[in-house]
This record gives structure tokens, C-alpha cells and sequence, in this order.
């Protein structure tokens, strides 16, 4: 079943001198029930007005929109009962405590056991020796996880995050990461998230779409995005002597070939199967240095948005 189905989704702000600007343009995706899916792109390209509008904070101009078969758009209270999101730059009244935020968005959501949630979500997020902080008192780290908290307060089957780890510390992102991995794990939610973070998505997105101004301009899983950027693993060979790249040709495991002289760079989906081969082929040069690395997500977003 697909947790979100959107179709031909247009959006427009008010520009200047009375004109309007384009923020996406028919945007179509199919979101699998209980993935992550992640949402890449540079400032501006569209990434939080596409978030606000499947969560249905937002209306498109036009397009169409399913939640777990539900019209997003005529059934948006519906829509709102299983659904949450959680923003990166969490902003709540600075006055209030953890408990005390979480019990006015308890009531909010209308929960019929609202101590019961309250105290189940800080018990997910480890919030316990925070209960009773004001808001304004705590970590940038500890506000994310508070702002994780409010948004598995009703239980919901589609939870949307927004820059989830912008600003932390690497220690403390890659602990939010962990607990994201968790609470998808152990809850089977439907998550999409939206980051700048390439091994953030990497590590946690089972497909990634990319939007370049306002457009999807890639969809794929990061290993397929990888093959078709032609980014698998690289074995740089450095050499002396003459040696002719077309000897290459005949392993067809090879996804690309840069040659200039007394170096070259083969890349492949997976270099180790091939690796003895590949070496074969320089038995007449001597060989100086062999270096094999590993692509990953920032080369594939450096390729589309250029």
C-alpha cells in the first residue's frame, strides 16, 4: 500500500511587482508504506513547501494528493489523525516545561489519555530527567528530541521530519539518527525527511528524491542513484609506461573509464569481484600506486545540481 500518492503538484508565492513564483512544479511521487524516504536539495529548491503540503499544512495550487488511500485535500482532518511532523528548528514557548509542552499538545490533538501518551513519549525519547526543564533551558540536542516526542504523541502512521539533526554536534546527530532508525524499527511509521546531510540520507533512506528548483529531477534507491550517475566504486591506477584503456572494454562490469596518461580511473558497482582482472591487463606497465574508494551520496548530489 502506498502511504502517500502525489500527482501533478503545482505551487506559487507571491513574487514582486505583482507577479508570482513558481515554487514546485508538478511534482509527482509514490511513498511505499513503512520506508524512509528522503527528500534532497539545495536552499530554496522546494524541499520544506513540499513537506507542508503532503503533511497538509499546506495547499498546492493544484495536483493531487493520497494519504493511505484518503484525498488529502477533502479528507485533511482525516489526514491530520495519522500524521505528525517534527521540525529541525523547533520553537515552543520557552516558558514551558517538557511535561507541560507535551501535555498542551496532548490536548491539542484531542487524546483521550493524555497523561498516559505524554508519559509513554518521553519514555521513548529519554526525557525523563528533563521533565520538569523549561524549554528555554535546554540543549539544542534535547529540543529535538522534544520536538520528536510531540510528533509521536497521537501514534501516527506517517511522521514527516524536517532537518531532523540541523545544527547539532556530530555525536548528538548521529544519536538522533540511532533513534530515528528506532522508532522506525520498532513502530513499522512511514517516515520523510528532508536534509542536507548526504550520509544522513545514505544511512537512512530507502529511496531518496532530489529537487532542483521545485522540480524532482531524480527518484531512486542511493545504490541505483549511484550506478546511474555512473559513481560506483573507483580504483585509481597510477603507472609508467604505455598502456591502451581499450583492454578494459571486454569486463563488462565496468561502469566508466577516465584516462590521461599514466593514470587512470575505472569505475564499477563493485570493484573487488573485478579487481584481478583489472590488474591482468597492466601486466606490460609497472603499476605505482593502486587506490580504491568509495562513492557516496555528495557526489550524486553535486552531479544533479550542477
Amino acid at each position: 500500500m502506498f502511504a502517500i500518492r502525489a500527482e501533478g503538484i503545482y505551487k506559487y508565492y507571491k513574487g514582486g511587482a505583482g507577479g508570482r513564483k513558481e515554487v514546485l512544479k508538478n511534482v509527482s511521487l509514490d511513498i511505499e508504506e513503512g520506508e524512509i524516504f528522503g527528500i534532497l536539495g539545495p536552499n530554496g529548491a522546494g524541499k520544506t513547501t513540499l513537506i507542508s503540503i503532503l503533511s497538509t499544512l499546506t495547499i498546492p495550487d493544484s495536483g493531487k494528493i493520497e494519504v493511505f488511500g484518503m484525498d488529502a485535500l477533502k479528507e485533511a482532518n482525516r489526514v491530520k489523525n495519522i500524521v505528525n511532523i517534527s521540525s529541525g528548528n523547533p520553537n515552543f514557548p520557552w516558558s514551558l516545561t517538557v511535561h507541560e509542552t507535551l501535555r498542551y499538545f496532548s490536548m491539542l490533538y484531542g487524546l483521550k489519555n493524555k497523561e498516559k501518551a505524554v508519559n509513554n513519549v518521553i519514555d521513548i525519547l529519554e526525557l525523563e530527567s528533563f521533565r520538569n526543564s523549561r524549554f528555554d533551558a535546554l540543549s539544542t540536542g534535547t529540543k529535538q528530541r522534544l520536538s520528536l516526542a510531540k510528533a509521536l504523541l497521537n501514534e501516527p502512521r506517517l511522521l514527516f521530519l524536517d532537518e531532523p539533526t540541523v545544527g547539532l554536534d556530530p555525536d548528538m546527530a548521529m544519536k538522533i539518527r540511532k533513534l530515528i532508525r528506532r522508532i522506525h524499527d520498532e513502530r513499522r511509521l512511514t517516515l520523510v525527511l528532508t536534509t542536507h546531510y548526504m550520509k544522513e540520507a545514505e544511512e537512512l533512506c530507502d529511496r531518496i528524491a532530489f529537487i532542483k528548483n521545485g522540480e524532482i529531477i531524480a527518484n531512486a534507491p542511493p545504490g541505483v542513484l549511484k550506478r546511474q550517475m555512473k559513481l560506483g566504486e573507483a580504483i585509481t591506477i597510477d603507472y609508467e609506461g604505455g598502456f591502451d584503456a581499450a583492454v578494459l572494454k571486454d569486463i563488462p562490469e565496468i561502469l566508466d573509464i577516465q584516462h590521461v596518461p599514466g593514470r587512470i580511473r575505472i569505475v564499477a558497482e563493485n570493484v573487488e569481484p573485478i579487481l584481478d582482472s583489472i590488474i591482468k591487463k597492466f601486466c606490460e606497465v609497472h603499476i605505482k600506486n593502486i587506490e580504491v574508494s568509495q562513492p557516496d551520496l555528495e557526489d550524486v548530489f553535486l552531479r544533479l545540481v550542477h
